[in-house]
């Protein structure tokens, strides 16, 4: 809370009396594309896939979620609210969870909740433009070397076909990356 705000510690404390933190197993479902989201998380500990099915029926890996990032699913510019998304626990998981509908009125009672909420999302917001921009702009082996300097705790956590996707390249083409980047190492 501190690194984006700063509320004395009595307000701390009653923020953090209203938070709500979940437990979640390997292999559980956060939420299908199509539903409609009613919750917004954050991660305290695990790691959640986001990926969404295309028209040949592939599943596409667009985001993995680790520790202190939020899980922001902005559908309102859709008529149905849907989630474009869906999204998987690959490791046990403790998240905070909160429900969209009272957000205003918790709002209302922290200001700095609010402020910091905001600060979150303006963070990520620019890292998923600059990601984005520069995913475009790259080759596959500039890719895994730029996921190597920024997310290396993926390479561990993630099986390599949903890495590969993540990537917008094969397994078989990830392999040869690894053994190119690992051999110009040596």
């Amino acid at each position: 809370m501190t690194r984006l705000t700063s509320p004395n510690e009595e307000e701390q404390q009653a923020i953090v009396n209203e938070i709500h933190i979940e437990e979640f197993k390997k292999g559980s479902i956060l939420l299908k594309q199509g539903d409609v989201p009613t919750k917004c998380y954050f991660v305290l500990k695990g790691c959640v896939r986001q990926y969404s099915i295309d028209e040949a029926g592939r599943e596409i890996t667009s985001n993995f979620y680790t520790e202190e990032q939020t899980i922001s699913i902005f559908n309102h510019h859709k008529l149905d609210k849907s989630s474009e998304y869906t999204f998987t626990y690959l490791e046990d998981s403790v998240m905070v969870v909160g429900d969209l509908d009272p957000e205003k009125g918790v709002y209302n009672k922290y200001a700095q909740l609010e402020s910091m909420t905001r600060k979150m999302i303006e963070e990520n917001f620019g890292q998923v433009q600059d990601e984005f921009a520069a995913f475009i702009a790259s080759s596959p082996e500039d890719r895994f070397k730029g996921l190597l300097m920024k997310r290396p705790y993926l390479i561990d956590r993630v099986p390599q076909h949903q890495l590969a996707s993540y990537l917008g390249i094969t397994p078989e083409s990830l392999s040869r990356i690894k053994k190119r980047v690992h051999k110009d190492k040596d």
